[in-house]
């Protein structure tokens, strides 16, 4: 089944700590946006890619989409002040139902596996996201103290791509842009207005890259795929 995916990659990615758009640093000699585009525009079932960008680099997004040949991006689009706007930016951009991915820039290692399973689901639930049992014990923490200890086998660590129809992400967004509702991402608003959201096994190498530790990570998953 085809399905369209938004991009935001309008974050400045402080924790990162590059002093430039993390989606601008290199892996393997190719920006980060890069490798997570191309793996979009390799997949036959992904129709387009909406792109968005912070409206000073924009331009540089195209020189990038134009520089390494991503056929598949129709169109790169200002994001707003938080990523919630940015997403709600790139879905606007539509004007038919249809499944649509958001995945975060990122986040260029999910596999089409997963991929895959998260459209289907989201073809028969409406709303699916991908995540991984977490390993660590969580406790909720004030003020210093431990508050409780979490049922480890509840708890997911949730990831991108995030798969929904259209028309009930759209509904989502708009309600709570009128509602001035943050969520904590695209599921959580879609939890918000009473709407189910499906789980998909993800893959623990579906790591986004956040801080300067992760592009130790981020080499090696790459080193490891080459050698596949």
């Amino acid at each position: 089944m085809e399905y369209s995916v938004v991009i935001p990659a309008a974050g400045q990615g402080k924790r990162m700590r590059a002093g430039k758009n993390k989606q601008f640093l290199e892996l393997k000699g190719e920006p980060l946006i890069v490798h997570t585009l191309r793996l979009f525009d390799l997949d036959p079932l992904c129709r387009q890619i909406v792109l968005v960008a912070n409206q000073d680099e924009i331009a540089i997004m195209q020189d990038i989409r134009k520089d390494y040949q991503i056929k598949k991006v129709c169109a790169v689009i200002e994001g707003g002040k938080e990523r919630q706007d940015s997403v709600r930016n790139g879905l606007n951009f539509f004007r038919e139902e249809q499944i649509v991915l958001v995945h975060d820039g990122a986040r260029p290692f999910v596999t089409y596996d997963v991929i895959n399973k998260l459209v289907r689901k989201a073809e028969e639930m409406g709303a699916a996201i991908c995540a991984v049992p977490v390993k660590d014990t969580i406790k909720r923490v004030i003020d210093g103290v431990v508050i409780e200890t979490q049922k480890r086998e509840e708890l997911w660590s949730v990831q991108t791509p995030q798969a929904f129809k259209w028309s009930l992400i759209i509904e989502a967004h708009e309600q709570a842009n009128k509602e001035n509702m943050i969520g904590t991402d695209d599921a959580s608003l879609v939890e918000w207005i009473g709407k189910e959201v499906a789980i998909v096994e993800g893959d623990y190498q579906n790591i986004k890259l956040t801080t300067p530790e992760d592009l130790l990570f981020a080499e090696a998953i790459l080193t490891e795929k080459e050698k596949k």
